[in-house]
C-alpha cells in the first residue's frame, strides 16, 4: 500500500528482484498526500487499506509509504497475523553502510520528518551519524499530477533542495516513495559525489531474505509479474504513470473505496 503513486516505485523493484511472486497495489490518492495530516489519521487510512489487502488472502503487507511506516506500522503491526514490513529500515541500513562522511540527509514528507523515525533509527545502529532531515511537501504533488519529468519539476526540485540546512552529505536518503521518479533531477542538482538511497530497492532486497525466513516464497515459476492495481483515486492517471514507470502496458487498474472499512481497532480486538 501507499498513499499514492509512489509505492510504484517499489513494485518496480519488486517485479525486478522477485519475478515469481503475486502482487496486490493499492494507491490512496484520493486522500493523498499523507505527510500533512495528524498521526491518528495516518493510522485509520494505513489500516483501511491494510483490510483491503487482506481480502485477498495475501501472505506479506509491505507499506510502502514512509509516512505510514513511520505514524502507523508499529500501531498496526501487532494486530496482523501475517508479516508487516515497513520501508524505512532497509534505507537506514543502506545509508548507514553507504556513508563515507558520517553525513546522511533524508528527505521526506512533513510527517516523516516530524516523526523523527529516522533520526532515530540511524542513531540506534550508529550514534556517531549526523543526520539532518528536511520535509518536500512540494515533491509528491508534482509526482501524483504525472510532472516528474517536466520543467516545473526540475524548478521545485532545485528550489527545495537548494533549501537543505547541510551541504556536505555524502549520502541522501529517499525518505518517501514518490521521490525515485524524480531521482535524475535530484541526483543532478546533488550531483555526482552524494549517494542516493532508494528506499524501495532496498526493501526488495530485505523481502526476497524474510520470504525465505518464513518459508513463503513463491517457486513456482509460471507466474506472471503483473501486479494487480488498485486505486482511490483516478484510475486513468494512475495507470499512465503506471504504465510509464514499470514499463509495461495494458496493466489494469481499478477504482476502490475504502472509506467504510473499519478505523484502527484497539489493541486488544486484533484482527480475524
Amino acid at each position: 500500500m501507499d498513499s499514492g503513486v509512489g509505492g510504484l516505485t517499489v513494485i518496480k523493484e519488486f517485479v525486478r528482484q522477485l519475478p515469481n511472486e503475486n502482487y496486490i497495489f493499492i494507491g490512496d490518492q484520493a486522500r493523498m498526500p499523507y505527510g500533512p495530516r495528524p498521526a491518528k489519521q495516518i493510522q485509520d487510512f494505513s489500516w483501511q487499506l491494510t483490510k483491503f489487502l487482506l481480502q485477498f488472502d495475501v501472505k506479506m503487507v509491505v507499506f510502502a509509504c514512509n509516512t505510514a511506516t513511520a505514524e502507523a506500522l508499529p500501531v498496526i503491526k501487532p494486530a496482523l497475523n501475517v508479516p508487516l514490513v515497513g520501508v524505512i529500515p532497509p534505507g537506514v541500513r543502506a545509508a548507514i553502510r553507504s556513508t563515507r562522511n558520517g553525513h546522511i540527509g533524508v528527505i521526506g514528507t512533513a510527517g516523516t520528518v516530524r516523526s523523527h523515525a529516522y533520526d532515530r533509527a540511524i542513531h540506534a545502529q550508529a550514534p556517531q551519524v549526523h543526520v539532518t532531515t528536511m520535509a518536500c511537501p512540494k515533491f509528491v504533488p508534482v509526482v501524483e499530477s504525472n510532472q516528474y519529468r517536466s520543467p516545473v519539476a526540475k524548478k521545485i526540485v532545485a528550489e527545495t533542495l537548494g533549501q537543505l540546512p547541510d551541504k556536505d552529505i555524502d549520502t541522501l536518503v529517499l525518505g518517501c516513495t514518490h521521490y525515485p521518479l524524480l531521482r535524475p533531477l535530484i541526483q543532478n542538482f546533488m550531483g555526482p559525489d552524494v549517494t542516493l538511497i532508494d528506499s524501495g530497492a532496498e526493501t526488495a532486497s530485505e523481502i526476497s531474505a524474510l520470504l525465505d525466513y518464513f518459508d513463503i516464497r513463491n517457486l513456482d515459476h509460471t507466474v506472471s509479474a503483473a501486479p494487480k492495481l488498485f486505486t482511490t483515486g483516478s484510475p486513468d492517471m494512475f495507470k499512465d504513470i503506471a504504465e510509464d514507470w514499470l514499463g509495461m502496458t495494458a496493466l489494469p487498474v481499478a477504482h476502490v473505496a475504502v472509506e467504510d472499512l473499519p478505523a484502527v481497532p484497539a489493541a486488544k480486538e486484533g484482527i480475524e
